[in-house]
């Protein structure tokens, strides 16, 4: 097996104990993109020197007896609206290309602190609000099982990179299905932690983060594996002071007692076009990871919870209408055409949906959501766990976001699963359950607040029966 085949918790193990070297797994991982780098186009920076100095420093650091984090020298990534000191934040702009960050941002800083060292930056969509990953300033990540189709977004580089061998762990952001999207369409597994459990910020240090950007963006791993995944989330929740609302640390939830309990949701309930639907493929999808929890001594009942299609639909309301002030002239002066038409589609959608939005409705919106959060709370108190698809419909073909006002309404619908849980600000995990031919179906598997445990012990049960997929070499043709 290829040093680049490996788990991150194995050469995490393998680096402490020296049966490797971190020089040698360095450059194991950047022969790795120097040969799939040119087809899936998941890493936009690759940091060939810097890397090998960093990891003949972990070497020096073993070598004297010194003590080591958790990834001691192990190669990860990060994404391009990562803030790492030194280098251009782009988001995905061109016209950011000079600005460069004056520090690590929190998520990032984690990683380096557990002793990782950085072999690159991953690629996201512009402003990092797109189901796929591409932008006329990187171009577009490919998926790797599937090039027709997305590899998802806006952590779809960092997914991508991952399920082919470039790098072991990869952090990416997530405010509204941007980790555990592209990690199932990419046959990987993403972990959003939910709200406090991992440190973060978003811009440079002097920027007032919008309401909804400090509500519902959550920070985490994306990996080849669950176990893997712990490794990541340990490292990355360490505490950081820039981020008072972050108290890493256990749940004081009292356990249930008894088989675990999971609800399966596939029908978001009634409602408008961004209420959501499921398809047969991805409820068929669900059903099959539920079966696989059931076997595994889980007691798994199908339920009715329209409080997801109802969170689902409030996020476009309060987000869009957020961004309407905070993003919408801004997307005007530098966003190039392709995006901006993405961006105006999702307007056209959400003033079919919405008309105009006032104050007292903004306010109202926010209001609505603490007693959603309330009304999941007492309903996750019978039932832990819920399963539900990562997306009403599977991996859609590049470009279709950007297709017509009936197509990104229903692509919006689609992701009630996503958008639910951003609103909601709990933990969940995406990950595929059903492989084929072409890009993987995938799964979310939710959980209660600072119980990340849990819903990795679940996906553990899916990752078991399915196998873990990746790394692989990315395929060059159509399903």
């Amino acid at each position: 097996m290829e040093i680049w085949q490996l788990g991150a918790t194995e050469v995490a193990l393998a680096l402490r104990t020296g049966a490797l070297s971190s020089e040698e797994v360095t450059r194991a991982v950047l022969d790795r993109v120097e040969d799939v780098n040119p087809t899936v186009n998941a890493l936009v920076e690759v940091h060939t020197e810097t890397a090998l100095d960093q990891a003949r420093l972990a070497d020096d650091r073993r070598r004297r007896g010194e003590p080591l984090g958790a990834l001691h020298g192990v190669p990860v990534t990060t994404k391009m609206n990562t803030n790492v000191e030194g280098l251009p934040t782009t988001d995905g702009v061109a016209a950011y290309a000079d600005h460069v960050a004056s520090e690590t941002d929190p998520q990032a800083a984690s990683l380096l602190a557990a002793g990782a060292v950085l072999v690159g930056r991953t690629n996201c969509p512009p402003f990092a609000t797109r189901w796929t990953t591409e932008s006329d300033f990187y171009g577009a990540t490919l998926n790797p099982f599937d090039p027709a189709v997305t590899p998802g977004g806006s952590s779809g580089g960092a997914a991508a990179a991952v399920a082919t061998g470039m790098g072991f762990l990869a952090q990416g952001n997530d405010i509204g299905g941007s980790i555990r999207y592209p990690a199932a369409c990419c046959g990987v597994v993403g972990l959003r932690p939910g709200a406090g459990r991992i440190p973060s910020w978003a811009g440079s240090p002097s920027f007032d983060p919008p309401m909804s950007v400090q509500a519902f963006v959550a920070q985490g791993p994306i990996a080849r594996s669950i176990a893997d995944l712990r490794l990541g989330l340990a490292a990355m929740e360490r505490y950081d002071p820039r981020d008072p609302r972050a108290v890493a640390g256990v749940s004081r939830i009292p356990r249930s007692t008894g088989r675990p309990r999971v609800a399966v949701v596939t029908d978001p309930g009634p409602g408008s076009v961004l209420t959501g639907a499921t398809g047969e493929d991805a409820a068929a999808a669900t059903q099959v990871a539920a079966g696989w929890l059931s076997d595994a001594g889980y007691d798994v009942e199908e339920v009715s919870l329209p409080l997801l299609g109802e969170a689902s639909r409030l996020w476009w309301q309060l987000a869009l209408t957020e961004f309407a002030v905070a993003l919408k002239a801004e997307v005007a002066r530098v966003a190039e055409p392709g995006y901006r038409v993405f961006f105006d589609l999702m307007y056209d959608v959400y003033d079919q949906e919405f008309g105009s939005v006032d104050l007292p409705q903004f306010i109202a919106g926010w209001s609505r959501r603490g007693m959603l959060q309330r009304e999941l709370s007492v309903f996750m108190d019978r039932y832990p766990l819920i399963l539900t698809p990562v997306s009403g419909e599977p991996p859609f073909v590049m470009g279709a976001d950007a297709e017509s006002v009936s197509r990104s309404a229903e692509l919006m619908g689609h992701q009630w699963p996503s958008m639910s849980v951003a609103l909601l600000g709990v933990p969940a995990l995406g990950l595929p359950a059903v492989s084929g031919a072409g890009a993987p179906l995938g799964v979310q598997v939710i959980g209660r607040p600072f119980e990340e445990d849990a819903v990795l012990s679940a996906g553990e049960v899916i990752e078991s029966r399915l196998g873990v997929l990746t790394p692989l070499n990315p395929r060059t043709g159509g399903a």
